[in-house]
């Protein structure tokens, strides 16, 4: 009887057989571990020379980013910066009081007027501005002339190179009391109007300044998204029967979709971020009822008041917010089937 046909013991055939343990350098061992460093040492010569153009300016994030985040440890203590010149010798013989910093901004109630005002506004702007690049972008898109469109893309885009002083005098030369449209009305027997200290139209001013200085902006960015989209989608459609509305809804429109939910997830996130330097220029003339946000809150406390510690609290809850906000505008973008800031 041949070798092979010998019957085993049962004892023999139930021992399982174990696999020895895959030595140093075998395949399961280290030599997997080992292959992803080599992986990573590869990409790292590869990709040298980018990394070392970007360390410069990961570097400057760094420090005028992140590094600052560590001053947030005022928003607990009694900030005191004269107790030495030295800022961080300051910070460390500040009294600490805990919590008491918050409890004074949730009972302030011109806390609560900032983040009324500041809410209000975002809304308006939401609505009023956010579109307009967009029908501008689609306008200038359609104009067949490269030199018009180049003309009147010039045009729109020139007063976003304008600081907000120069924009604010010229809204005062047309919308003041003294301005062009109350001059106008007065000369013809009607009362005059002054738009620039009105508390009740404030929201709207703001919105038409910065429509009128940063809707160029938005354009370059739509305009950009719309080179994109391969002209054969076009003639398709115009073969196919449809008509310059329809090639506009069916095709430009979803080019533009993902531009459109990243750019309004990040306006979201900044919605408590409404214009500094625009709003303190004019805070004074329609009084801090209207014209006070979370911003405006945070300077008047913290710079003009020397309540740097109550400052630093406000400040802290409003990035805490933020982050909150773009987090869930980011998820509402996923579930609306778009990238938004980063991928799921």
């Amino acid at each position: 009887m041949s070798h092979s046909t010998v019957p085993r013991s049962s004892a023999e055939a139930s021992t399982p057989v174990k696999t020895p343990a895959a030595p140093d350098g075998a395949p399961g061992g280290r030599e997997e571990r080992g292959s992803g460093k080599r992986n990573l040492r590869l990409r790292f010569r590869r990709d040298r020379a980018l990394i070392l153009m970007t360390l410069p300016a990961v570097l400057l994030v760094l420090v005028f980013n992140y590094l600052p985040i560590l001053g947030n440890v005022v928003a607990f203590q009694d900030y005191d910066p004269y107790i030495s010149d030295n800022g961080i010798i300051s910070i460390l013989n500040s009294p600490f009081v805990g919590m008491e910093n918050f409890q004074r901004i949730f009972e302030d109630s011109a806390f609560w007027n900032a983040v009324e005002n500041t809410l209000v506004l975002f809304f308006v702007q939401l609505v009023l501005f956010f579109p307009i690049p967009v029908l501008l972008a689609l306008l200038i898109n359609s104009v067949v002339r490269p030199r018009i469109r180049a003309v009147a893309q010039a045009v729109l885009y020139l007063p976003h190179f304008f600081s907000w002083v120069l924009v604010i005098a010229v809204f005062q030369q047309m919308f003041g009391g003294a301005g062009m449209l109350s001059q106008l009305l007065r000369q013809n027997g009607y009362d005059g109007l002054n738009i620039m200290t009105n508390p009740d139209t404030f929201p709207f001013l703001l919105t038409a300044q910065s429509v009128w200085k940063d809707a160029g902006w938005g354009i370059i960015v739509f305009l950009a998204a719309l080179a994109s989209v391969p002209q054969d989608h076009y003639e398709a459609a115009a073969m196919d029967g449809a008509g310059r509305w329809r090639r506009m809804w069916h095709v430009t429109l979803p080019a533009l979709r993902p531009v459109i939910a990243l750019l309004l997830v990040l306006r979201v996130g900044d919605a408590l971020t409404v214009g500094f330097e625009q709003i303190l220029l004019q805070r004074d003339g329609v009084g801090p009822g209207a014209g006070e946000v979370l911003d405006t809150f945070v300077w008047w406390n913290g710079v003009r008041n020397q309540d740097f510690g109550y400052a630093a609290a406000a400040g802290l809850v409003k990035g805490v917010v933020s982050i909150g906000l773009v987090l869930a505008a980011n998820k509402v973008a996923h579930l609306m089937g778009e990238q938004g800031v980063y991928k799921k």
